[in-house]
């Protein structure tokens, strides 16, 4: 079962931005399904890591819909705030997922912690972790990592969520600032997914 590679697939995300990411990393075959197409409300994530958390969500909604379903969790670790917001990133824009609201909240907390952060490299990574999970029980994840510093302020209006404030190693700039193709070729999810390509 698991070897017959995947020719449809449920993207397990309401979020926008998550759901033309994942599907620009999948094979232009894949009949892609969005979770628009069925009408479903995610579910609680009650989920202690981002992995348990994606597979909460891969495994709703392939039992909602009996199709195979690839969902993703993933958020920002900033070491100096004891990895917050973590597994709490989307929440931290309130119940809209206002990121303009989240990325105020971590400078707030930055700020709060030190008030010279601007001065300092403040070190963080995006994680996001991926799980398939087929409609007979079967499931496979991976994590992909990216490692980086917070930004000074908002910069690029590319991406989305916390991008216009991460700025990856080895770069200048945010992800935010990043033309898509170059940004899918380092970030998280495309170490991730790198993992589990070989089942499309």
């Amino acid at each position: 079962m698991l070897n017959k590679k995947i020719k449809k697939i449920l993207i397990g995300t309401n979020n926008i931005g998550k759901l033309r990411e994942i599907k620009d990393l999948l094979p232009k075959s894949t009949k892609i399904f969005s979770t628009k197409d069925f009408k479903l409300k995610s579910p609680k994530e009650t989920g202690k890591s981002f992995l348990k958390n994606s597979f909460i969500k891969a495994k709703f909604f392939s039992e909602k819909t009996n199709l195979i379903c690839l969902a993703d969790d993933s958020g920002l670790e900033i070491d100096i705030l004891n990895g917050k917001p973590g597994i709490f990133s989307a929440r931290w824009g309130g119940v809209k997922n206002n990121f303009n609201k989240a990325i105020y909240k971590v400078f707030r907390e930055l700020y709060k912690k030190d008030k010279n952060w601007k001065s300092k490299k403040v070190k963080a990574r995006f994680i996001c972790a991926l799980t398939i999970y087929w409609p007979n029980g079967k499931k496979i994840n991976s994590v992909g990592k990216v490692e980086g510093f917070i930004s000074k302020k908002k910069k690029g209006k590319n991406g989305f969520g916390y991008d216009p404030i991460f700025i990856p190693l080895k770069n200048r700039l945010t992800f935010g600032e990043m033309r898509p193709n170059l940004k899918y070729k380092i970030d998280h999810r495309f170490k991730a997914f790198k993992k589990i390509k070989k089942f499309f």
